[in-house]
């Protein structure tokens, strides 16, 4: 149950990393209320799924997600350049957290 709660926790952290930009530096009231709703999901999930992993594992694999998913969707949505670096960069991200999740003890 840890590692779902993880995954969420991931997901709502790309959601937030998203709704950053239409906040306007904070100045545009909804999306900041939206953006500090995200922030405050992801880590309350987050706090959640560390009750049963290693705060280390838990932090990792969360920011990780959240890296992920955040560089993919702004090379897909919002057309972020696209270089060997950044896929070599991705690739051990995923790798980094297969190995978290592959190695954990839970």
């Amino acid at each position: 149950m840890s590692w779902l709660l993880l995954l969420a926790a991931g997901a709502v952290e790309v959601a937030w990393s998203q709704s950053i930009k239409p906040t306007a530096g904070f100045t545009r009231p909804l999306p900041t209320a939206i953006c500090v709703l995200l922030a405050a999901g992801a880590v309350y999930l987050l706090s959640l799924a560390m009750k049963g992993l290693p705060v280390g594992t838990a932090y990792a694999v969360f920011t990780g997600i959240g890296a992920v998913g955040a560089i993919s969707l702004g090379v897909v949505v919002h057309k972020d350049p696209v270089s060997v670096g950044r896929i070599a960069a991705l690739s051990l991200i995923i790798a980094g957290v297969a190995l978290a999740r592959i190695t954990s003890s839970e």
